[in-house]
């Protein structure tokens, strides 16, 4: 049986949507000379990602002087809380205390990082209420 189509970025996907987050609306070279400043990547494999990101609406595309131009649909924050999201159900059985113990023991949290997290922490209040997932109530 097929698994249910994902519209999470793949690492491939993810490196696009990085290169568009920084530097914003880019043609098919651009968007290619960054990808391949980390790893060679054929240009039809680098088009060929973007229709499929078109498609999962990770990605918008407009007319340009010279072809497409292409330009993230996602905000760095929606595609974090949805990769985190993920990994958090399906490694940590939805458990984020797990997830911050895993990385205090692997040592993967700096002084500083866990400075911010204890500042973070200190600022929310109990009380407060959270953000609906997905938009609606």
């Amino acid at each position: 049986m097929a698994r249910p189509p994902s519209n999470q970025p793949t690492d491939a996907e993810l490196e696009i949507l990085k290169a568009l987050w920084e530097h914003g609306p880019a043609g098919l070279g651009q968007v290619h000379a960054a990808v391949q400043e980390n790893r060679p990547v054929a240009l039809t494999t680098t088009a060929t990602t973007l229709k499929v990101m078109l498609t999962k609406g990770l990605v918008e595309r407009q007319d340009g002087p010279r072809g497409y131009l292409w330009s993230a649909a996602t905000s760095r924050e929606t595609a974090a809380s949805g990769l985190l999201g993920k990994l958090v159900h399906h490694v940590f059985d939805g458990s984020a205390r797990r997830l911050v113990a895993h990385l205090i023991e692997e040592g993967e949290l700096s002084a500083r990082d866990r400075e911010e997290i204890r500042a973070l922490l200190e600022g929310s209040a109990d009380d407060q209420p959270r953000k609906p997932k997905g938009g609606r109530r």
